[in-house]
Parts: structure tokens; sequence; C-alpha cells
């Protein structure tokens, strides 16, 4: 439960929480398991705190600094998190439904069965990103950081991932159907056994992809880059491929 101390100095406003924290440190700030659901926190220096199970839901973090805090369970849904610093943050299991991340650092974070589903992740950073098993149903990750991230088995059918930067990133056994890839960067990356019906990967540079074993009925990769790329095992009915053929059988 919260520090009754830290709840109140935080609900005192920004000045008296930036003195407080000023002055104190070495104070890890407990507000885990408080309600701040709609709460006002643009700019909060929320850095390395524990805010184990917090409800922020449909709160305003717009610019805040969180990073590096524990945030297991925490319930984001509705949240305002524009250019938030979430790097090295723990959001294990956190819900982050619908949350506006647009512009947001979440380098390194801990994401490990997240709901970020229809989430806006517009030029966000989440490059080294820990995303196993995260469900991203329908996010909007348009221009954004997923070098080197691990998204082994996550959710991101339907996705919006156009020209996002995807080098090295771990995809195996994600669900990718019907997203939309339109000239992203995806050189070098995993996509083992990753379920890509319809996906859209027109423009995109799959060079040296791990394709082996990936499901890629329907999808369209015309104008791809598909040099040194791993087909093996792949599934190519009705594919079209780079140069506009379609594959007529698997």
């Amino acid at each position: 439960m919260a520090n009754p101390q830290h709840l109140a100095l935080l609900k005192k406003g920004a000045v008296s929480w930036i003195e407080w924290r000023n002055l104190n440190p070495n104070i890890e700030p407990d507000l885990s398991e408080a309600n701040l659901a709609q709460a006002n926190l643009r700019g909060a220096h929320l850095g390395r705190s524990n805010l184990f199970k917090i409800d922020l839901f449909n709160a305003k973090l717009i610019a805040a600094n969180l990073a590096g805090s524990h945030l297991s369970l925490a319930n984001f849904a509705g949240a305002q998190l524009l250019e938030t610093n979430l790097n090295q943050a723990n959001l294990t299991g956190a819900t982050l439904r619908g949350a506006n991340l647009k512009g947001a650092q979440l380098s390194g974070a801990n994401l490990i069965g997240a709901d970020i589903s229809a989430a806006n992740l517009q030029q966000t950073d989440l490059g080294d990103a820990n995303l196993i098993g995260a469900v991203m149903f329908r996010v909007d990750a348009t221009g954004s950081n997923f070098n080197c991230a691990n998204l082994s088995q996550a959710n991101l059918n339907q996705a919006e991932l156009i020209e996002a930067h995807c080098y090295a990133a771990n995809l195996s056994r994600a669900n990718l159907g019907e997203a939309h890839f339109t000239g992203a960067y995806l050189f070098k990356a995993n996509l083992s056994f990753a379920q890509l019906i319809a996906a859209d990967l027109r423009w995109a540079n799959l060079g040296k992809v791990d394709f082996r074993g990936a499901n890629l009925t329907r999808a369209n990769l015309r104008g791809a880059n598909l040099a040194g790329a791993n087909l093996g095992g792949a599934h190519l009915k009705d594919t079209i491929m780079p140069d506009g053929s379609i594959v007529s059988s698997s």
C-alpha cells in the first residue's frame, strides 16, 4: 500500500513534491496501489518510485518522468503519456489499453504480458524493450523504434507499423496478421514461425530476415528488399512477391 505521507505530498502539487524529492534524493517514493485515476500529473518526477498496481486510469502524465520505476500491474488505460520518460521501467502485466504514448521513451522497459492494445505509439522509443507476450492489437506504432526489442509471441494483429524501425527485433511466433509494415526497416529481424497472414510489407527492408516457418499467406511483399532473407519452410500461398508475382502454392 502507498505511504500516506508520500501520497499526501504528491497531492499537494508539483512544487511541494519536487522540493521534497530534492531534499530526500535517497528515498524511494511508495505510491503502490494508490488511486490516482484522472489525476493531472503533467511533468511529475516519479522516477525510481514504487508504483506497483497504481491506478492511473485516464490520468495526465504528459512529459512526466517515470524512468526506472516499478509499475507492475499498473493501470494506465486511457492515460495521456505523451513524451513521458519510462526508460528502464518495469511494466510487467501493466494495462496501457488506449493510452497515448506518442513520443514516449520506453527504452529497455519491461513490458512482458502488458496490454497495450489500441494505444498510440507513434514515434515512441521501444528500443531494447522486452515485450514478450504483450497484447498490442491495433496499436498505431507508425515511425516507432523497436530496434533489438523482444516481441516474441506478442499480439500485433492489425497493428500500424508503417516506417517503424525493427532492426534485429525478435518477432518470432508473433501474431502479425493484417499488420501494416509499409516502408518499415526489419533488417536482420527474427520472424520465424510468425503469423503474417495478409500482412502489408510493401517496400519494407527485409534483408537477412529469418522467415523460417512463418505464415505469409496472402501477404504483400511488393517492392520489398528480401536480399539474404531465409524463407525456408515459410507458407507463401497467394503471397505477392517483390516483383509483383503471386505465389500459387505454398
